[in-house]
């Protein structure tokens, strides 16, 4: 009985070993992914920053236009 309790001692004391070796593991390779995303997330944002957000509005160009600034203008030819 006794050899029986010294065995089950040793595999948990294995089995929680895996289990800590598994968890370092999984942390250590987070970590390396988290370190190389930011580097390629700072990249994106700061491409999306140099990219206008109205191309067409910058150089003065408006698809369409306002109702009332067409209003306006035919009032005036009147």
């Amino acid at each position: 009985m006794a050899n029986h309790a010294g065995s089950s001692a040793q595999r948990i004391r294995i089995g929680l070993t895996g289990l800590a070796f598994a968890f370092l593991l999984v942390l250590l390779g987070s970590i390396i992914t988290r370190s190389s995303h930011g580097d390629t997330m700072n990249a994106a944002q700061q491409a999306t920053a140099n990219e206008p957000s109205e191309p067409l509005a910058e150089i003065g160009v408006a698809p369409g236009g306002s109702q009332d600034s067409t209003n306006t203008t035919a009032a005036k030819k009147k």
